[in-house]
């Protein structure tokens, strides 16, 4: 049997972490991706980092219920892409899927069907799949996404001691297959001024025949606007209600604090620009709820941002109430 490798792809890492390098946010909704032409460089950078032809891509994803959309269908039609789909959770979180990953590896490593495995992901959960594949002899190299910096993004440090080796995939073929998507309307036409008229268009000011009045006569005082602000106070715990406070919850950890607002800004500002009306409905509608997707980018960007594997309950509540506020400021008439 030929010596062959095979390419385990991790999509919710592969997806979150191409958005996060091109939009600055994980909101897989905010890019647009030719994904033939992304997947077709992932083969050929496996395939010239180990010298060997790729036997099979092998897809991981979640899917309603367990049934693919219409693009990951497209996405199994692809030329030796094999479809392996989770679900979703009640609370919108995937299931299955760092399951299905690890049972292929070690599956595949016991029956021999390549030589070299390149996993797409950066999952510490799948750290032990990875350490049983190597029993078989496999060599496992871990592919990252590279943030714009060219450093590997969202790896875990246990993936990186487990792998034989940590590699980065090609940025530009990232870049060239995910597009950042803009749905903000054009500006207006900017409306020329109207010329000046000349000394012949000059009409003589109309003769005044009305009687003054004792308004006329009033002269109103000029006040000056008050200065600017020097500074502007972002947040603190008097400027919420005591709800929105969860008991215990340290308000004085300022970097803290920081860290969700530019997290909880970036994946608004991220959403308003790629998002349709039907999805700023949705939204509207699933209020005080957050939908799935933009719920797991905030999770994800407050983690890779305050370098946390998990996120406590605390931080997960600050950080879904503190979107709401950021959503209120911005449309204070909702």
């Amino acid at each position: 049997m030929r010596s062959t490798c095979s390419l385990y792809i991790d999509a919710g890492y592969l997806l979150a972490s191409a958005a996060t390098r091109v939009t600055g946010t994980s909101l897989r909704s905010g890019i647009h991706v030719d994904y033939a032409a992304l997947i077709r460089s992932l083969v050929d950078t496996a395939q010239t980092r180990s010298g060997l032809p790729v036997l099979r891509v092998h897809w991981y994803d979640s899917a309603r219920n367990g049934l693919p959309d219409a693009q990951q269908e497209r996405i199994g039609e692809l030329s030796k892409v094999k479809l392996r789909l989770g679900r979703f959770g009640v609370n919108g979180e995937q299931k299955g899927v760092d399951l299905r990953i690890g049972l292929d590896l070690v599956a595949h490593a016991r029956n021999g069907t390549s030589d070299v495995f390149f996993l797409v992901s950066g999952d510490d959960d799948l750290t032990e799949a990875v350490e049983e594949a190597q029993v078989h002899g496999v060599q496992v190299v871990v592919f990252a996404v590279p943030t714009v910096e060219g450093k590997p993004h969202g790896v875990s440090r246990h993936l990186v001691r487990a792998a034989d080796e940590l590699d980065t995939v090609d940025g530009a073929a990232v870049d060239a297959a995910v597009m950042k998507v803009d749905r903000k309307p054009p500006p207006a036409p900017v409306t020329p001024p109207a010329p000046k008229p000349g000394p012949a268009d000059v009409e003589e000011p109309a003769v005044r025949t009305s009687v003054p009045t004792p308004l006329d006569l009033v002269t109103v005082p000029h006040v000056p606007a008050p200065p600017p602000p020097t500074s502007v106070l972002a947040y603190s715990s008097s400027s919420v209600s005591p709800a929105h406070v969860r008991p215990g919850y340290d308000a004085d950890d300022g970097e803290q604090d920081r860290a969700i607002d530019e997290v909880v800004m970036r994946v608004l500002a991220s959403f308003r620009e790629s998002a349709s009306a039907d999805d700023e409905l949705e939204l509207e509608r699933a209020r005080p709820s957050i939908p799935r997707e933009i719920d797991r980018a905030l999770l994800l960007d407050a983690s890779d941002a305050m370098q946390r594997y998990d996120l406590d309950e605390r931080i997960r509540y600050r950080l879904r109430a503190r979107f709401w506020e950021k959503y209120a400021e911005d449309c204070p008439a909702r």
